[in-house]
């Protein structure tokens, strides 16, 4: 009996391993869900006879210690019991991306947390490269994360290295430095020695030697951007397949090199970058400069789920749905012709004048997307989008209208009214408001078939016309076969 209860203690006071950042898993989960994480998955090494107590304190620490992060990115977490284990909950939001997690074992970024869009894509790569650069993801200034995604291809990052560098050099201060050169003009110290020994020898009366200080660039640090832009080009050049954006890509770094071309390209040392951090020159485009440099010497990756570490990045679904309607919206224009205004560009402001005007709420009205044309008969026609990142086209297609939950019909409702509010913008004879959501492929292939990819509704205003198109667009199709089937519902 002693013997058992000393081997129970013995087991009870084994220290919790760290986990080893060769163990550190990633947690994949996907946007606007619930994900359920064992809190045992905490615990390392020998594990007691009753592990979920001890898992349900490090699961306790765990929502504790990144609750900041979770709250910031729009996820909340919590703990759940069921009556044999322990999980912890999280609600994730409408943004995806990487972000670090701190272990509760060993307080280091040992996790990560890959969030995913709910509705199937071909991947962040594929899609910005149809997309162009209306939206990129934003780098986080946080820990790496333990993996970074091979699926990612380099040119995504290597659009904000080249954006920083160029801001780096816009606003690149030049210094003073101590030059020596042969002056017609003596000017600073001058270097009789060399004057009498080298050029009175060699009859260059007029060649003076001087040594005097000079307003130059800072040549080591142009040195570094330039080996930095020359390892840039040579990792695009080795993706021109990927299409058009990585040949703007290799053009934006070929005209930076023009700008670097006076010094030769060194690799800076981890003491030179670590001199540049602590120096006094600490602006923020500096140093984001110098963390682009340090990503692209590094061959740093985005972070997802292949096997190197990766930088945390975020991008909000709501602004990628907004840019993926506004790619399919620009190749609608190309096709029937018009002029599209941009709400991400602020084209489409309307402002609300209150009386008097330091009451009131909302303070102006941005449509997404308006595309204004004359129609076959010469008339003005107006045709405005507003897209939104929800689920609401799934559920409107599994379940009728009447059974819906009132919540959801109410979320719905407040979208069509704002659409229609939209259409009050306009003085055209014509006007067709579309709430445009997103959905699965199989769903848009589904209804295809079933020639039901768009619903009209009329509504009389007066001498206008308002029609309303409520419909859905995958970002897994392709973008023509959209267009063909929105040129449909607009006509």
């Amino acid at each position: 009996m002693k013997a058992a209860m000393k081997r129970r203690r013995s087991v009870n006071r084994n220290p919790i391993v760290p986990i080893k950042p060769g163990e550190s898993p990633c947690f994949e989960v996907v946007d606007s869900s619930m994900a359920c994480l064992p809190a045992v998955s905490f615990l390392k090494g020998n594990l007691p006879r009753e592990p979920q107590s001890m898992a349900a304190r490090l699961a306790k620490q765990f929502i504790r210690q990144n609750e900041g992060i979770l709250k910031n990115f729009g996820i909340s977490a919590g703990l759940d019991y069921d009556g044999s284990s322990v999980d912890v909950v999280l609600q994730t939001g409408t943004r995806v991306g990487a972000i670090p997690l701190l272990s509760p074992t060993s307080g280091k970024p040992d996790y990560g947390l890959i969030i995913k869009p709910r509705f199937d894509w071909p991947g962040i790569g594929s899609m910005l490269g149809k997309m162009g650069w209306r939206v990129v993801p934003s780098l986080l200034q946080l820990p790496l994360l333990p993996r970074s995604d091979r699926k990612i291809p380099q040119w995504v990052l290597s659009t904000t290295i080249l954006l920083r560098i160029k801001e780096l050099l816009d606003c690149l201060e030049r210094r003073f430095e101590l030059a020596e050169s042969n002056l017609q003009a003596p000017r600073g110290n001058i270097r009789w020695s060399r004057y009498i020994t080298s050029n009175i020898s060699a009859a260059r009366f007029l060649d003076v030697p001087c040594r005097y200080p000079d307003l130059r660039d800072d040549r080591e640090l142009k040195a570094a951007v330039h080996f930095t832009l020359r390892k840039q080009l040579a990792s695009l050049e080795g993706q021109r397949n990927a299409g058009a954006i990585v040949l703007q890509l290799i053009g934006i770094c070929q005209s930076l090199l023009e700008r670097v071309r006076s010094v030769i390209p060194k690799q800076p040392t981890a003491v030179t970058l670590g001199a540049w951090y602590r120096g006094s020159v600490r602006t923020r485009v500096f140093h984001d400069g110098l963390q682009a440099m340090e990503w692209a010497i590094e061959d740093r990756g985005l972070a997802g789920l292949g096997d190197m570490q990766g930088l945390p990045w975020v991008m909000p679904m709501e602004e990628f749905f907004e840019a993926w309607m506004e790619t399919v919206a620009a190749a609608l224009t190309r096709r029937i012709g018009g002029v599209l205004h941009v709400g991400r560009k602020r084209e489409t402001v309307a402002p609300l004048v209150w009386d008097p005007p330091y009451i009131g709420s909302q303070k102006y009205l941005l449509p997404d997307l308006t595309l204004e044309r004359l129609s076959a008969r010469g008339e003005k026609e107006t045709i405005i989008f507003d897209a939104k990142y929800k689920g609401h086209w799934e559920d409107l297609n599994q379940e009728r209208w009447g059974r819906l939950d009132e919540e959801l019909r109410e979320r719905h409702r407040a979208d069509l009214l704002q659409v229609l509010a939209y259409s009050t913008l306009s003085e055209a004879s014509r006007i067709t408001s579309c709430l445009v959501y997103p959905c699965q492929k199989h769903t848009w292939e589904s209804l295809k078939k079933r020639g039901m990819l768009y619903h009209r509704a009329a509504l009389n205003a007066g001498r206008r016309s308002v029609n309303l198109v409520l419909m859905a667009i995958p970002m897994e199709a392709d973008v023509e076969e959209m267009v063909q089937t929105l040129a449909v519902a607009v006509s």
